[in-house]
């Protein structure tokens, strides 16, 4: 008789973390937040930012890249095949106010991103990942109410549901949005990372 095996071919990494911070910290992260400068959003008002800050220089962020670090190593490893020294090279606050939303978008000059959510997500409004546009894919489709979605043709993913707290890592490239809220008020820290150095047989790039 027969025997099939499926593989998944070249699959990207996706890394959720439970209880990364606890609630004192998650609770001082959003009064920072409150009292810090903040930015609206160019396509929407109902999102705002804080500054954009490198962590190990901030009293804001205090604390957290050693807490993130040993995640990123690890993560890194799945993406380099290597255990890299990582640098968290910017951290901010999003505040995301009932009806609005984060466009689609990919983190440009960096390796690694992070979310870490200080709220509880609405089911409208979590992190919604899509598979890359114009790449090596069918320029068909078969998408209808009869066709079961799986990781081999689902154009796109949400990610489950997070608590305050917990984070998630993704590769920088992945392009991502937040679709409406149709919920509370919904507050998230972001930061991109990046290794201190690349090595490709005889040459070396460093970033750090």
């Amino acid at each position: 008789m027969s025997e099939v095996e499926v593989s998944g071919l070249f699959p990207v990494p996706f890394m959720r973390v439970s209880d990364l911070i606890d609630g004192d910290v998650v609770d001082a992260l959003k009064q920072r937040f409150e009292s810090g400068a903040t930015e609206t959003n160019v396509k929407t008002d109902l999102l705002s930012h804080s500054t954009v800050l490198n962590p190990d220089a901030s009293d804001s962020f205090s604390g957290l890249s050693d807490i993130i670090r040993p995640h990123l190593v690890e993560f890194g490893g799945l993406l380099f095949g290597e255990e890299l020294d990582w640098l968290i090279k910017e951290m901010w606050i999003n505040r995301l106010e009932p009806g609005g939303f984060q466009t689609v978008h990919s983190h440009a000059n960096s390796f690694i991103s992070g979310v870490i959510y200080l709220t509880r997500s609405h089911p409208s409004a979590r992190t919604t990942f899509y598979r890359g546009m114009g790449g090596r894919e069918f320029a068909f489709a078969n998408e209808h109410k009869g066709v079961r979605m799986g990781p081999f043709n689902a154009p796109k993913w949400a990610v489950p549901e997070t608590g305050p707290g917990d984070m998630v890592l993704f590769p920088s490239f992945m392009l991502h949005e937040v679709p409406k809220n149709e919920g509370a008020v919904r507050m998230t820290v972001a930061f991109n990372a990046i290794p201190k150095r690349l090595k490709s047989w005889d040459y070396e790039l460093n970033f750090g």
